[in-house]
């Protein structure tokens, strides 16, 4: 674009006290903020920029340490660029573990980023970890985010970024315990009581109270059910089904299915307008979540999440049917099971949706 500045700007990364600038999207560490020896960097990174050199970030950033093996920050840079590619839907969108990973990745590259990777150590990790607890995470995914950084440096090993012998340190490390540390932990999910679930249903909009209706008809996640098209309803039987392609376990080689009885049919019936090959409900997870705040606060009701009306949904049919129509309903059936009780499965659930939904 005409006029478009294409050179980049001396900054400071705060996490570090290093002048940084961008290069084609990354970060290139210069030094520390207002030396001089990073003003030449700067200036030599220019330099080639206007001289039509290619700059790569991973070889200038080891240039500051001036130590030849890899720091913590180029081995962040390589994994995300390989995670960026890795964690993809068949559709080709990022998996949430993308934002997970970058989450879990920030205090370690803001306090350890120019750390060489041989040098990065357990108190290290247990530093994040506690940066971790600063933030207010739950005890459950402090433990699994300090195991993101350890996967990490596991890929490291895997591609000679990080040897062995750290990785291996890093392990030593034992998880945070209930009652011993300083992260707390939720409270255990609940079903929702009737009058919370009648009280918000008053104060939602037509669209969004008929998500809630939907999720306690058919004891789906939330993103489930916002991927529903018209096209991908088989309504040959009087249950209709939807076999999802994209779903939570489908690495695992997992079928999903939802159901849907002569409740859910009427109300998918005030949405006949949407075309075949578009989603039911235009609406975004977020966007949902935060409504049902906003709902729970005006009725004066404990606040509750989308994925517990999939718990307040299998709560009831368990207790009206049995635990296997909640199972059936859940799709909780293991990927190994034999044809035959995916078949009774899948009979179960029909026969669970046209009694309740």
């Amino acid at each position: 674009m005409a006029g478009k500045n294409i050179l980049p700007t001396y900054g400071l990364h705060k996490g570090s006290g290093q002048a940084r600038c961008y290069v084609n999207g990354r970060s290139v560490y210069l030094g520390p903020y207002g030396s001089e020896a990073s003003r030449i960097r700067f200036g030599e990174v220019v330099s080639k920029l206007l001289g039509g050199q290619q700059i790569d970030p991973i070889a200038s950033n080891r240039c500051t340490t001036g130590d030849s093996l890899p720091t913590v920050v180029e081995l962040i840079q390589a994994f995300t660029t390989y995670a960026e590619a890795y964690y993809r839907k068949p559709d080709g969108t990022p998996t949430d573990e993308i934002h997970c990973l970058k989450s879990a990745l920030k205090p370690v590259r803001e306090m350890f980023g120019f750390t060489p990777t041989r040098d990065f150590t357990p108190l290290m990790l247990k530093a994040a970890r506690e940066k971790y607890i600063e933030n207010g995470w739950t005890r459950g995914f402090c433990n699994r985010s300090t195991n993101r950084v350890r996967g990490v440096f596991k890929w490291g090993v895997e591609n000679g970024l990080v040897p062995v012998a750290t990785w291996q340190a890093l392990t030593a490390i034992t998880p945070l315990k209930a009652g011993r540390c300083d992260a707390h932990d939720n409270e255990k999910r609940v079903a929702v009581p009737d009058e919370a679930l009648d009280a918000v249903r008053l104060r939602l909009k037509q669209r969004n109270r008929d998500l809630l209706d939907l999720l306690l008809l058919t004891a789906a996640r939330i993103g489930e059910l916002l991927s529903v098209k018209w096209s991908m309803i088989d309504k040959s039987a009087d249950v209709w089904v939807v076999v999802l392609e994209h779903h939570k376990t489908a690495y695992r080689g997992k079928t999903r299915k939802l159901h849907f009885g002569k409740k859910a049919q009427a109300i998918l019936g005030r949405y006949e307008h949407v075309q075949a090959d578009a989603r039911i409900f235009d609406a975004r997870r977020d966007t949902f979540s935060k409504a049902l705040a906003s709902a729970c606060k005006r009725a004066k009701v404990a606040r509750f999440v989308p994925h517990q009306l999939r718990h307040t949904a299998a709560t009831k049919i368990r207790d009206t049917i049995g635990v296997e129509a909640a199972q059936a309903m859940l799709g909780h059936a293991a990927a190994a099971m034999t044809a035959i009780y995916t078949r009774k499965t899948d009979r179960l659930a029909q026969e669970t949706a046209a009694a309740v939904g």
